[in-house]
């Protein structure tokens, strides 16, 4: 057989130069796959590599690097007469794993496996959940509880980031301590009784890998498979993620203008083990929990040696009037878990949040919590503790907070003039987001989804809902968009709006 021969089955190879995986990578898995379809069969000569190469407009070093991972995996073989071919012994059952592929050009195209895939019962569930909109926004405006990276001060921290560094003993880069460094938990602790009324010493403070870590790691910690779960409806849809992991019953308690309705949670789950709340500004409707409701819930918690998971995710963004402060700082039974994330107020890559756990819970949680990830990269915890103690971080929050004031009132102003009688969009004292109420009987998630086609990213109220709520609506993020930008994006809103309601 001769090699032009070979070389003519080859022209199939498609290389993308733009693509993130290394142009050698992206020939061995090509020509790995048609050895394994058998569009390459046994004993096929492929070519030299110069000509191969000229063809593909590579350089040699690119085809030599393929077929010596091919070679090296015994794909191929070097022939006594000074050339390269599919080696002969493959077994019958290895080749033909692959159905043949006509033109396939990118390495996005994974083909199917004979047999079907098997998940857990778990898996399967997650998998298949439907909406997945957090994953869907591509940076394009209206993404909720998404801050204004762009205006980050990236010098300043640059600056503290190099510091840290320097700082560091090389005693310290074994293993990060479980519970996180302690600089940095005396400075939350302090930070957190200052601004929100935290009750808590150094010793109380967790540092964790973002808010959806903590959830996993004290749920992991607190709950069996069937304990019943108060969950806000609607709510943040990675508690209820979180929850269906360690197989806990979630009951859903509606959510009114005074905050969760506590007495339907009673009525529902009297003895339930858990009731995961964000007060201060509920995700999504974005109203905050009266005082009535704050000590009726510690009550009920107290006699039923419950938990309250308390998510405190961007009460920092209020613009008018004070916060009511954090129920943890109204708890005398110790029954409060709050929860705290720098991803609003610095940046979300950074991954780090915080925990406040009551005095009882700080062993076993560190017990624990040394088998799943052996605690938070001392790096950026060294960083923030720099930002914030040198007063970074406030100066940080009071200009976002004018900045988010400016870019929510463009955005309620240009609502009332390009959405009047399509949807109701009111302004909110705190937070990131709005939401945009439609009209009663109307698809929130058909309205989403045409948005979404239309360049605009608004997910359905009901995607963060267990159950039907009495009117659909839209969450509208504000904070990340700029000025020019929110104008042009209601304006476009606004004509996809009206070509379906």
């Amino acid at each position: 057989m001769s090699q032009s021969k070979s070389y003519l089955r080859l022209r199939g190879i498609y290389l993308e130069r733009k693509s993130s995986v290394p142009l050698h990578r992206q020939l061995y898995e090509q020509l790995r796959g048609k050895i394994l379809d058998g569009t390459l069969p046994s004993n096929t000569p492929l070519p030299a590599t110069r000509k191969f190469s000229k063809e593909l407009k590579v350089s040699r070093n690119t085809v030599l690097n393929a077929y010596k991972q091919l070679l090296a995996e015994g794909y191929l073989e070097a022939n006594a007469g000074g050339y390269t071919r599919v080696t002969h012994t493959l077994p019958d059952h290895v080749l033909n794993i692959y159905p043949k592929s006509q033109n396939r050009k990118s390495l996005d195209q994974v083909p199917t496996t004979l047999r079907p895939l098997q998940l857990s019962d778990l898996g399967e569930k997650m998998s298949s959940l439907p909406y997945p909109y957090w994953d869907r926004s591509g940076g394009r405006p209206f993404s909720s509880s998404q801050p204004s990276v762009a205006t980050f001060p990236f010098k300043t921290w640059e600056k503290c980031l190099v510091s840290s560094w320097r700082k560091i003993n090389p005693a310290e880069l074994s293993y990060p301590p479980v519970l996180g460094y302690g600089p940095l938990r005396q400075t939350i602790a302090e930070y957190v009784q200052d601004s929100r009324g935290v009750r808590c010493s150094a010793e109380q403070v967790v540092i964790t890998n973002g808010t959806q870590h903590a959830l996993t790691t004290i749920f992991g910690l607190l709950l069996n498979p069937s304990d019943q779960v108060w969950v806000e409806n609607p709510s943040y849809n990675g508690v209820k993620i979180a929850l269906n992991q360690v197989g806990a019953d979630i009951v859903p308690v509606p959510v009114d203008e005074h905050g969760l309705v506590v007495s339907e949670g009673i009525q529902k789950a009297p003895s339930g083990r858990m009731v995961c709340i964000s007060p201060s500004h509920q995700y999504p409707l974005g109203v905050t929990m009266d005082l009535t409701r704050r000590l009726e819930l510690l009550d009920w918690a107290k006699n039923n040696d419950a938990w309250i998971i308390e998510d405190d995710y961007d009460s920092e963004y209020r613009y008018a009037g004070y916060p009511l402060e954090a129920i943890q700082g109204l708890d005398q039974a110790g029954r409060v878990i709050y929860m705290g994330t720098f991803s609003k107020v610095l940046f979300p890559a950074l991954r780090l949040g915080y925990m406040i756990l009551p005095p009882s819970l700080v062993e076993p949680y560190s017990a624990t919590r040394i088998f799943t990830d052996r605690g938070t990269r001392l790096l950026e915890q060294a960083t923030v503790n720099e930002f914030i103690n040198e007063g970074h971080l406030g100066r940080h929050i009071r200009k976002m907070r004018t900045l988010y004031e400016e870019r929510q009132n463009i955005l309620v102003n240009r609502a009332r003039i390009y959405l009047k009688n399509l949807i109701e969009i009111e302004p909110s004292e705190v937070g990131l987001h709005l939401v945009g109420w439609l009209p009663p009987g109307v698809d929130d998630r058909a309205v989403s989804d045409q948005l979404l086609d239309d360049g605009i990213y608004a997910p359905p109220l009901s995607y963060f809902s267990l159950e039907p709520l009495e009117q659909g609506g839209l969450v509208i993020g504000y904070a990340a968009v700029d000025e020019h930008e929110i104008v042009s994006a209601v304006r476009q809103m606004g004509s996809s709006l009206q070509k379906i309601l």
